[in-house]
């Protein structure tokens, strides 16, 4: 394990945020993740696991802690079983399954951060959620000392959520397996229109995996969703505030406020969410309430590509990031009366 101290963190974050964390550690096996862990926890030491990250808005005062960096490795493909490190790099990863003809993580192309990350906020996007293909979580449990193989089924998942999530002191994911398809080359079934206009082809269709993941990868960098280090779009954590999941009496209450500000021929966007649910989309709230895409005059400004994401435009600081936060959250729920929610997992500040 390498061991530093009053080591930086932004460096270690997409959005290039954050103080420097008291002690950070490095670990390249699964069993010097588990010691790390298991020393912090003994010293009653706080404990931050960082794995890409990117979804991590660290306070400017840094991590008074140990900042557990989990850097290991490990790609097995064993039929359409694929096991993965919770450290493997998360798109190279997609990749890889593209060229071995397997479907099902395909339109999670180009999503930065590590394998580990994925389970707990059940990572999604262009109609795939990971929960429909993890099998298995492989993870050190906090509070009884053992590492343990929890199914899928048994791991919580909802729209970017997880057990995980819903108690992050418990569980340190080790590594991630997935059943995948073998569709004869193909893809799963494209659910997400944009993506299926832009093949030419019928939403539910399938069309060949490379062009799938290439289609998608286009389309993400269309919006900044793309790790590029020359591009301030792409300084960020992607999508900053998940989409609502309104009841429906909300949902009726967010219809006559969006009535009464845009006209009653608008029709904001909606989609089942079930049991009743309905989910709205949080980039149309934020466009609608006057946030557009470029929004801001600071060194934080929601990105030029996508009103989605809240980017750093060089030397920025945590508090002006959270700063346009607060600004966009409180005006759309002044708007529409929809509060939204942020997606990134804050460390030593909140909203």
């Amino acid at each position: 394990m390498q061991v530093l101290h009053d080591a930086p963190l932004a460096p270690l974050t997409t959005f290039r945020l954050g103080g420097p964390a008291a002690r950070l550690v490095t670990a390249t096996t699964d069993d010097e993740v588990t010691e790390a862990v298991r020393e912090a926890d003994a010293a009653g030491t706080p404990l931050l696991i960082i794995g890409g990250g990117s979804n991590l808005v660290i306070s400017d005062q840094g991590f008074a802690g140990t900042a557990l960096r989990i850097a290991t490795t490990g790609f097995r493909l064993d039929g359409t079983e694929l096991e993965l490190a919770a450290g493997e790099n998360w798109s190279d990863a997609v990749a890889r399954t593209v060229e071995a003809g397997l479907a099902g993580i395909e339109c999670l192309a180009g999503i930065p951060g590590s394998a580990g990350a994925t389970p707990i906020q059940n990572v999604g996007a262009y109609g795939q959620d990971v929960s429909a293909t993890i099998s298995e979580v492989v993870a050190y449990d906090r509070h009884t000392g053992e590492t343990v193989t929890i199914p899928g089924a048994e791991c919580g998942f909802s729209y970017r959520h997880s057990r995980f999530k819903q108690d992050p002191s418990r569980h340190v994911v080790l590594r991630v397996r997935f059943r995948l398809e073998d569709a004869g080359g193909l893809s799963g079934p494209v659910r997400y229109p944009e993506v299926a206009r832009a093949m030419g082809i019928e939403a539910g269709g399938r069309a060949p995996l490379a062009t799938v993941r290439e289609t998608v990868l286009k389309l993400r960098s269309g919006k900044g969703m793309v790790l590029d280090p020359e591009d301030h779009d792409s300084w960020s954590a992607g999508s900053f505030f998940t989409n609502p999941v309104l009841t429906e009496a909300e949902h009726a209450a967010f219809l006559a406020r969006a009535a009464e500000r845009l006209g009653p021929d608008v029709v904001p966007p909606a989609y089942p969410a079930g049991d009743g649910l309905v989910k709205t989309s949080a980039a149309w709230l934020i466009d609608k309430a006057g946030f557009t895409k470029g929004y801001g005059t600071g060194r934080a400004r929601i990105s030029g590509k996508h009103t989605l994401a809240l980017t750093n435009r060089g030397g920025a600081t945590t508090e002006e990031l959270l700063a346009l936060a607060r600004e966009v959250r409180d005006g759309v729920r002044d708007a529409f009366g929809v509060t939204l929610v942020n997606e990134p997992v804050t460390v030593g500040v909140s909203l």
